[in-house]
């Protein structure tokens, strides 16, 4: 299933699994830079939402309800991203507001969150920095990630590519975004099948396809 079809069964699920003012917001709340991130972001990266928990209910240090954008939620790992817009409403915040927001995020981090904030020019406009900050930081938090391969950076891109494709891929595919001789991908390639990363798909004589093996498909997840 494509992004769109994915993300209507992702916010379904959520809504008829909860009941109160979190599924209220669900239901009622405007999730467009929400959605730009998951589309520009994190489908490109993953190609599903797992552990993702929109619009997620916690306490805070006043025992007050507070709505997280998103919660990413694993043993031992407890990561927050915030979307910020830009807009009349900002501007227009108290200085009491503005505290707010920053005690806010402070006792997130005393609770052990940790709190991934990007501005929503940075999820259209710079959709490819925020993929990379995502993709670091959860690679970090879980302990591994491309680091435990050790990949070389055209390995790493090639990795990069594969995951936003979601797909197979072709030698000639991996030329032209690295700028390499086929002689070079070619080479690049059996280096990657003998780390067992990708594995060939097609072709008896010769290798046509490539796709990554089950364990590097979603490294982080």
């Amino acid at each position: 299933m494509g992004f769109e079809e994915e993300y209507r069964i992702f916010l379904e699920g959520h809504v008829k699994s909860q009941i109160g003012e979190r599924q209220r917001r669900l239901m009622t709340g405007d999730f467009h830079a929400e959605k730009l991130f998951l589309e520009n972001v994190w489908w490109p990266l993953f190609h599903n939402f797992q552990y993702l928990h929109p619009e997620y209910e916690i306490r805070d240090f006043k025992d007050g309800q507070r709505y997280l954008d998103f919660a990413y939620l694993r043993p031992m790992i407890k990561l927050c991203f915030e979307m910020d817009g830009y807009g009349p409403h900002l501007k227009q915040i108290t200085r009491w507001q503005f505290n707010d927001q920053l005690e806010r995020q402070n006792h997130l981090v005393l609770d052990g969150w940790t709190v991934i904030r990007f501005s929503y020019d940075q999820i259209k406009e710079h959709p490819r920095q925020c993929q990379q900050m995502t993709e670091q930081i959860i690679a970090k938090l879980s302990g591994h990630g491309f680091g435990f391969l050790e990949l070389s950076i055209m390995e790493r891109e090639v990795v990069r590519f594969a995951l936003s494709r979601g797909d197979t891929f072709s030698p000639r595919e991996i030329g032209q975004l690295l700028g390499l001789s086929f002689k070079t991908v070619k080479k690049l390639l059996t280096g990657m099948v003998e780390k067992k990363v990708i594995k060939p798909t097609q072709g008896k004589q010769r290798i046509h396809f490539y796709q990554l093996t089950g364990e590097v498909r979603n490294p982080f997840l």
